[in-house]
C-alpha cells in the first residue's frame, strides 16, 4: 500500500521549488492534491504535470497573509475532496539584510509570509483536520530558525518563529489527534534558497563556499526534503510531534 493513500494534503507554494516536490511526492505516495500559491500559472503547470502521470489536483489561488484568502482555500479543498488530512505550509520568502539595513517594509513582507502565514494556515485547517478524526501539519521551516547566519534578520526571527508555533501547537492539538511537525533545511537548490547566491559578486565561488560549510558535501534538493515531509505526513510518523528536524547536511552538528 503506497503510504499516503486515502489521504488529502494542502500544499502552499505548490508551484515550485519545495512545493512542487512535495506535490509531486504526495501524489506518488497515493494522496490528493490541494495546490495553492500566488502564481496560478505556476500551480496549473505542477497540475498538469500530476495529470499527465494519471491523477488529478486541485489548482486554488491563495495569499497566505490574507485570512478570507486561507479561508476560502480551506474551504474548498474540503469540499472538493470531502476531507483534509495534511497540511504542508510551504510558503515562504526571504530578504538578505542584517536588522539594521532592514525596512519595515522588508521586515512585514518576510514575517507575514513565514511566520503570520504558517499561522493563518494552520489554525483555519482545525477544524477540517479534526473532522477527518486527527491529521497532520508539516511547516517547512529552515535550519535558520534554530541557528544564526549573518545577513538574514528578519528570516531568522520568522523562522524561529515557525518553530516556537510548531511547538506550542503540537501541544495544544494533540489531544485531536492533529501532529505538528517542522522541517529545517540549510540552503536549498531552489529558486528562493538561490537568491542570496544570485546577489553575490561571484556566484559560482559563492555556490562552493556554501557547499563547503556543509559536511556531507552538497546542497539540498527539494526531493530530500518532501521525502521528510510525505514520512510526516504518514502513519509512520504517528508518534512525532511538536519536533523541528534539521536537514541540513550535518550543518548544525559542528
Amino acid at each position: 500500500m503506497l503510504r499516503l493513500s486515502g489521504k488529502v494534503a494542502l500544499i502552499t507554494g505548490g508551484g515550485t521549488g519545495i512545493g512542487r516536490a512535495c506535490a509531486m511526492a504526495f501524489f506518488r505516495e497515493g494522496a490528493r492534491v490541494a495546490l495553492a500559491g500566488r502564481r496560478r500559472e505556476l500551480l496549473e503547470e505542477v497540475a498538469r504535470e500530476i495529470e499527465s502521470a494519471g491523477g488529478g489536483a486541485l489548482v486554488l489561488t491563495c495569499d497566505v497573509t490574507q485570512t478570507g484568502s486561507v479561508t476560502t482555500v480551506l474551504s474548498q479543498s474540503e469540499q472538493h475532496f470531502g476531507r483534509l488530512d495534511t497540511i504542508v505550509n510551504n510558503a515562504g520568502a526571504v530578504v538578505v539584510a542584517t536588522a539594521e539595513r532592514t525596512s519595515d517594509e522588508d521586515w512585514e513582507k518576510v514575517i507575514a509570509t513565514n511566520l503570520t502565514g504558517t499561522f493563518l494556515v494552520s489554525r483555519g485547517a482545525l477544524p477540517a483536520l479534526r473532522r477527518a478524526g486527527g491529521g497532520s501539519i508539516v511547516n517547512i521551516g529552515s535550519v535558520l530558525g534554530l541557528v544564526a547566519r549573518r545577513d538574514r534578520a528578519a528570516y531568522c526571527a520568522a523562522k524561529a518563529g515557525v518553530s516556537g508555533l510548531t511547538r506550542a501547537m503540537a501541544i495544544d492539538h494533540a489531544q485531536d489527534k492533529i501532529r505538528v511537525n517542522c522541517i529545517c533545511p540549510t540552503i536549498v537548490a531552489t529558486e528562493l534558497g538561490m537568491k542570496s547566491i544570485r546577489q553575490a559578486p561571484n556566484a559560482e565561488a559563492e555556490i562552493q563556499r556554501r557547499i563547503n560549510e556543509i559536511p556531507l558535501g552538497r546542497m539540498g534538493t527539494p526531493e530530500d526534503v518532501a521525502m521528510m515531509a510525505v514520512y510526516l505526513a504518514s502513519d509512520e510518523a504517528s508518534w512525532i510531534t511538536g519536533a523541528s528536524f534539521p536537514l541540513d547536511g550535518g550543518v548544525t552538528a559542528y
